[in-house]
């Protein structure tokens, strides 16, 4: 497995055990996150988006395809979110950028409508 595959593996495997401070060791200091409208630069910035509101969702990704080029990695997932009792799935496109083994650039793309409310 390459090292960006694998620093991509553990992101995802992170994500699903809901272990913020796992997670946020994938990621460079200076890393670049990009969802809908929404980018956040800098790891420490990733804190107020992978907390304890969204752990509270109880998200979980399914890799469905993930294909990788060198330090990049496009994956097709499955996103399952709980909102109001009720669970919901999303399909989702990623495409991540790796250096020396830490995530330095993701952009995410969700369809439909990425408000849950």
């Amino acid at each position: 497995m390459s090292v960006a595959r694998a620093a991509v593996v553990e992101h995802l495997a992170a994500f699903n055990a809901h272990d913020t401070e796992r997670l946020l060791a994938g990621f460079a200091p200076d890393v670049v996150w990009i969802t809908g409208q929404d980018t956040v630069v800098g790891a420490d910035g990733l804190t107020g988006l992978f907390d304890a509101g969204l752990w509270a969702l109880d998200p979980r990704l399914e890799v469905v395809g993930m294909l990788t080029q060198g330090d990049d990695v496009a994956a097709q997932l499955r996103e399952c979110v709980t909102v109001d009792g009720e669970r919901r799935t999303f399909p989702i496109a990623a495409f991540f950028t790796v250096a020396d083994g830490l995530i330095t650039r993701a952009k995410i793309y969700r369809e439909g409508n990425a408000d849950l409310d």
